[in-house]
Formats: C-alpha cells, sequence, structure tokens
C-alpha cells in the first residue's frame, strides 16, 4: 500500500468548508427544483461509480437506501441503459449525470441535452446538473487524496 497522501480537507480547512457550503446550497436549490432525495442519490452514486471513488459511493450507497433505493436498483445503476428498473425521469438524470461527469469527451451533446431535456424540466436539468458538478468535486478530492475505505464491521 501506498504512503499516506496530504489530506486535502484537513489542510485547508476553510476551503473544504466553502466546498461544504456549496454542497449544501445545491442540495437546497435541487431540492427547490424538485429534484427529492431518491434521485439526488441516484446521480451521486452513478457520478462517483463512473470517477471510481470508492469513499464517495460507500456515502451515497448508505444515503441511497435510507432514500428508499432497493438493492436491486443499487445493483442496476451501472447498466441503467439496459435495465428496466428505472423511469424516464431517473434514466434522463443519469444520463445527464454521465455527460457532467465524462465532460472530458463531448461536453453535453446536443444529443444528450434533447433528450434529458424532452424529459426533465428546465429546474430539474438545473438542478441534476448542479449535483453532478457538485459530487465530481468531491469525487476528485477524495479520489487525489487516496481517502480509506475500509471493511464494514458487522
Amino acid at each position: 500500500m501506498s504512503e499516506p497522501r496530504v489530506h486535502l480537507a484537513r489542510s485547508a480547512m476553510s476551503v473544504y468548508r466553502s466546498l461544504e457550503a456549496f454542497s449544501k446550497e445545491v442540495g437546497r436549490i435541487a431540492a427547490e427544483y424538485g429534484i427529492d432525495d431518491r434521485l439526488r442519490e441516484l446521480v451521486q452514486l452513478h457520478c462517483s461509480q463512473i470517477n471510481g471513488c470508492a469513499y464517495c459511493v460507500r456515502v451515497h450507497v448508505e444515503r441511497a437506501q435510507r432514500a428508499g433505493i432497493t438493492m436491486d436498483e443499487l445493483g442496476q445503476i451501472p447498466v441503467w441503459r439496459e435495465s428496466g428498473v428505472f423511469g424516464d425521469r431517473e434514466r434522463a438524470a443519469l444520463e445527464l449525470a454521465e455527460a457532467h461527469t465524462l465532460i472530458h469527451r463531448e461536453g453535453v451533446s446536443d444529443e444528450v441535452y434533447d433528450r434529458v431535456g424532452a424529459v426533465l424540466t428546465e429546474r430539474e436539468y438545473v438542478g441534476v446538473s448542479w449535483i453532478a458538478i457538485s459530487i465530481n468535486a468531491f469525487n476528485r478530492l477524495t479520489i487525489a487524496g487516496r481517502y480509506a475505505v475500509p471493511p464494514i464491521d458487522g
């Protein structure tokens, strides 16, 4: 195992607190714009899976379960395109989450924008987008710092 890394959050706590405040404001706006806990957790979990952020996956699996997402649904997130367990709104949010997470590939293409926009309202589009932007920042922080993800006892 590699040596411990600088803990970015502890090393610049004011910046981390700003990121936390940003995330809380994103959550407030997303809720105001019609994004419920279930949809928010699906988006955060999928972004974290794509990025390979084990720490955030752990956090958001727990939150997803509290939001009522079943084990079957959790297992189907990586294969949402082939799965029939998600509704149109969830599928649109998962596709938009992917576009934001893989922004380096082609941005949010016109095709994705049009497809997602045909399902989500403008406010929902904004809410999902900011959720994806926020969790992607946290993913980068925890991946760069190699935050530990020990086994859960019990």
